[in-house]
């Protein structure tokens, strides 16, 4: 009999997010991500609800609001300038740009569109204003060891920096 999503079970998945309306990818994992079912948060809890109870080879579809993950779109987080304005090295559709205001908080923005003229820059979420679908494949379900269930997830060994050392000597 398969092992089942339980708590304290060790999980490895991959997942796309796919645009509903669309059925366009937005985002694609393809190396699988890892967690223990129970002792961390990183799926969201409408997608973790429906991995309980699923084995490997199970594919799910979850589908998401994101709305009610990351707010309704923000239209004044929408910012353009003219493109002499904006440093060279943020001119890229694509980019990350981190920005502070003056209480010291930070915001995300991403660089949305170039001309020849002006940049724009968004900081809401990608996904903001989207209904999406998470398709998982379930990759791995096996018993978490006490290290995984105390970490939230696998534990990888690190390099053997002993050896390495009496090489280099």
């Amino acid at each position: 009999m398969p092992a089942i999503i339980e708590d304290n079970k060790y999980v490895e998945l991959t997942y796309k997010v796919l645009d509903k309306k669309t059925g366009s990818v937005l985002t694609l994992v393809e190396f699988p991500v890892g967690y223990v079912h129970g002792a961390n948060e990183v799926l969201s809890p409408a997608v973790t609800a429906e991995l309980a109870g699923k084995s490997v080879g199970d594919i799910i579809e979850v589908p998401i609001d994101c709305n009610e993950l990351y707010g309704p779109r923000d239209e004044s987080l929408v910012i353009t300038d003219y493109i002499e304005n904006v440093p060279e090295e943020y001119r890229e559709v694509g980019t990350t740009i981190t920005m502070e205001n003056a209480k010291g908080e930070t915001k995300s923005f991403l660089v949305t569109r170039k001309d020849d003229k002006t940049l724009t820059i968004d900081g809401n979420n990608p996904l903001c204003g989207r209904e999406v679908i998470f398709r998982l494949e379930i990759i791995t379900v096996r018993d978490a060891t006490d290290e995984e269930i105390e970490a939230g997830g696998k534990i990888d060994e690190g390099p053997d920096l002993e050896g390495t050392l009496r090489t280099l000597h």
